[in-house]
């Protein structure tokens, strides 16, 4: 298939997305990354809509760009005005980029009822505007919005408007599947005819309305587009744009179009994007999710140790994620044996042990416990039951209280702990913003004489689940820990009809598993 280039829109259509906000710092940091990546396109925003990305295109401007073309998004000239006298187009030009994308009305619907011109004023204003920009030297691509709605009720005058910006020196067309409801079949249909009536490739952009937004994307590819735009992680208005990080390995891995893309930092990049959006990873993200390749069923399992791709549809390196084996209640031993092992711990197929340890995690598990977000909970039940565990204390006993201050409501909470490190009764009390904070730092008290690496731990995560809440006040909460050291983090989990029980009970295993790292037995 012919060369298919990637362009970003994260920049200006993403941040279109409920909840989606960056920086002018961030938009060149994402910028530089994208740059970075390969991708070779990267639509920095709307010169003149607001300050940020005013400022963006200035701080761009000073920037050497190693792949992307930074690109500058506005709109057609207004009705009845002179292109060169509109501020709007001005100010595109201001932005110094080399590729500039208008978007222009292509459904009459919109023409005659939102901008209120006429049909050829419409088209005036489309042929005016990329020819005005194409003599002051740039690279202009036409976003023909609404297209696909607008040739369902209208296809002549649709290729008219796609027309008119070709005629008039467009570098590129791109059909635009504004409303994201249209379906695959239909788009590279629609897609296959605009081709032929321009006689060149066009590009495509989809919306994800539908749910088939990287699908649309993927029939126009297929039936001769040659660009793709998107966004990183499907950000974008209503439920969002077509998924370029989805998009991207369907096309090199799977239709066998080299994009020139180094795929193996894809979920480094769609992580990377999420962190500085402050958006929560999706687990279940195709390709680069946590559960994009994890393994849970038994027979999954043993089915993948033998032979990946029977249940992988790619090798998960190649878009830099990694195979994930879990322990639960639908585990089978090939779960117990590939998760021990990658522990250090390895185990004899058949051996009593793995048994002993199923049935253990199938019977905690019943009771609530989950061990596939709690890796050491599980590695410490596995050392358990191979003899491979230290008792570094035994607890004697624990208890906090909390007293409220009157009418102010200031609450107070004080946690005691009784312990016994190597054969000393060691009594502590402490007090902290919660019970759970000041049971955290009277077990730090009296552990850390003994042993001081405890200071290094940190409590990053603490997360409650109230497991069969049918049963009311007599529910039981699972609760779920996660630590680091600075270098490496864990999780933990504890289960227990008593919040503060099941608070604690993860909070011990939490250190008992660092020490067994600092002091293996």
């Amino acid at each position: 298939m012919s060369k298919v280039t990637i362009y970003d829109t994260t920049l200006r259509d993403g941040t279109q997305g409920t909840g989606i906000s960056f920086s002018t710092l961030d938009k060149i940091r994402v910028a530089e990354k994208l740059d970075d990546f390969g991708v070779h396109y990267i639509e920095g925003g709307w010169p003149g809509s607001n300050p940020k990305d005013a400022a963006f295109f200035q701080e761009a401007a000073k920037r050497t760009w190693k792949n992307a073309k930074i690109t500058a998004f506005g709109m057609t000239r207004r009705g009845k005005m002179k292109v060169e006298e509109d501020p709007q187009v001005q100010m595109l030009l201001d932005a110094a980029t080399p590729a500039v994308t208008i978007v222009g009305k292509t459904w009459a619907l919109h023409v005659t009822e939102v901008f209120q011109v006429s049909l050829e004023e419409n088209l005036a204003m489309i042929s005016d505007t990329v020819s005005y920009l194409k003599k002051h030297g740039r690279e202009v691509l036409y976003d023909a919005e609404h297209f696909f709605d607008s040739f369902k009720e209208d296809p002549e005058y649709s290729l008219k408007t796609v027309k008119a910006a070709q005629d008039a020196g467009a570098d590129l067309i791109v059909l635009c599947e504004t409303n994201g409801g249209a379906l695959p079949e239909f788009v590279e249909e629609v897609t296959r005819k605009v081709i032929a009536h321009l006689g060149k490739p066009v590009g495509i952009h989809t919306h994800n309305d539908g749910g088939v937004g990287v699908a649309n994307a993927l029939s126009a590819v297929r039936a001769g587009a040659c660009q793709v735009q998107g966004t990183i992680n499907g950000y974008g208005e209503r439920v969002g744009n077509c998924n370029l990080i989805t998009v991207m390995p369907n096309l090199q891995i799977k239709m066998g179009i080299d994009l020139g893309i180094d795929l193996t930092r894809l979920r480094e990049l769609a992580h990377f994007v999420d962190e500085l959006a402050n958006v929560p990873h999706d687990i279940r993200a195709p390709y680069v999710g946590v559960a994009a390749f994890t393994h849970k069923g038994g027979l999954h399992v043993h089915a993948v140790q033998k032979l990946a791709r029977t249940y992988e549809h790619v090798d998960p390196s190649l878009v830099g994620n990694e195979r994930v084996i879990t322990i639960s209640d639908m585990s089978g031993q090939s779960n117990v044996l590939v998760r021990a092992a990658a522990l250090g711990l390895p185990l004899a197929k058949g051996a009593p042990e793995v048994q002993q340890i199923l049935s253990e995690v199938k019977k905690l598990e019943s009771e609530g416990y989950e061990f596939e977000a709690a890796e050491a909970s599980f590695e410490l039940l596995i050392r358990k039951h191979l003899g491979r565990h230290s008792s570094f204390f035994d607890l004697l006993e624990y208890h906090s209280t909390h007293r409220c201050n009157g009418r102010q409501g200031f609450e107070t909470c004080e946690a005691t702990v009784k312990l016994i490190i190597n054969g000393e009764n060691v009594y502590t009390v402490d007090d902290g913003d919660g019970p759970v904070n000041a049971l955290d730092r009277a077990l730090r008290k009296a552990l850390t004489p003994t042993y001081p690496e405890i200071a290094d731990v940190l409590l990053l995560d603490y997360k409650v689940r109230i497991i069969d809440g049918a049963a009311g006040t007599g529910a039981r909460t699972r609760v779920l820990i996660t630590s680091t050291d600075g270098t490496d983090t864990w999780s933990t989990v504890g289960v227990h009809l008593n919040i503060i029980d099941a608070s604690w009970e993860a909070l011990v295993s939490g250190f008992e598993y660092y020490l067994l790292k600092k002091r293996p037995v």
